[in-house]
């Protein structure tokens, strides 16, 4: 799941430029992690979105906490986002997604689990958050979007040029948000084991899209090497 990729599947999504890499120096006080729904709803046990490869979640965690570390020795900003809805009949609730994309019977409770205030709506006791670290909610599966505050303009406002994409889903928040990113002129990372998603087809579907021309996916011990 988080591990090398094969030599095929790499040539496949970069023959344009041939190899992962995208950009060249790291500039860490330029740099913001962006982690994406390292909340209870993903990591608590028996939790609606919990990973049936928990062994994955957790090793992804230990290297998001790690680069973070990191990144904050060096400069640089973390932003910690969490998923975040109404209840329905709310004007936050996202009914487009909810009504459609979640079977009825599942969709109570997943709706209250990324509700603001409720205990799986927090992120993860195992998530080394630090002061100067940024908190904030997202509402839809990109970052960047239908927001109580502008993503970008927070990012710009510090200096930031570069983000580092991390968390879950690989192919649906992390994909969405690493996408808007880079259509906003970030150089983008998203590395391929500091992201994952709950079956592996979905994790190397959205690797295969995102490194075609949307980020660099090296993994984190080559994206800090540089």
């Amino acid at each position: 799941m988080t591990g090398s990729l094969s030599t095929d599947f790499i040539a496949s999504g970069t023959y344009r430029r041939g190899g992962l890499s995208v950009y060249g120096r790291v500039e860490p006080a330029r740099t913001a992690l962006l982690a994406l729904n390292l909340q209870n709803a993903w990591l608590a046990p028996d939790a609606p979105f919990r990973l049936s490869h928990d062994e994955a979640a957790d090793r992804v965690l230990g290297v998001v906490n790690d680069l973070a570390a990191r990144l904050r020795a060096d400069g640089g900003q973390v932003v910690w986002l969490r998923t975040t809805t109404g209840a329905p009949g709310t004007a936050e609730y996202w009914a487009t997604y909810f009504e459609n994309f979640v079977g009825a019977d599942k969709r109570g409770t997943a709706a209250a689990a990324l509700t603001a205030g409720s205990g799986l709506h927090a992120l993860s006791p195992g998530a080394r958050v630090e002061p100067g670290d940024l908190v904030l909610d997202k509402r839809r599966f990109s970052a960047f979007l239908r927001n109580d505050h502008d993503l970008e303009a927070i990012l710009r406002a510090r200096g930031i040029e570069a983000v580092i994409v991390a968390g879950t889903a690989t192919n649906i928040c992390c994909e969405s948000t690493v996408r808007d990113a880079m259509m906003r002129d970030f150089r983008t990372y998203m590395p391929h084991d500091a992201v994952w998603a709950p079956r592996t087809d979905g994790h190397l579907a959205g690797l295969r899209s995102v490194m075609q021309a949307f980020a660099d996916i090296r993994p984190v011990g080559e994206i800090l090497a540089a």
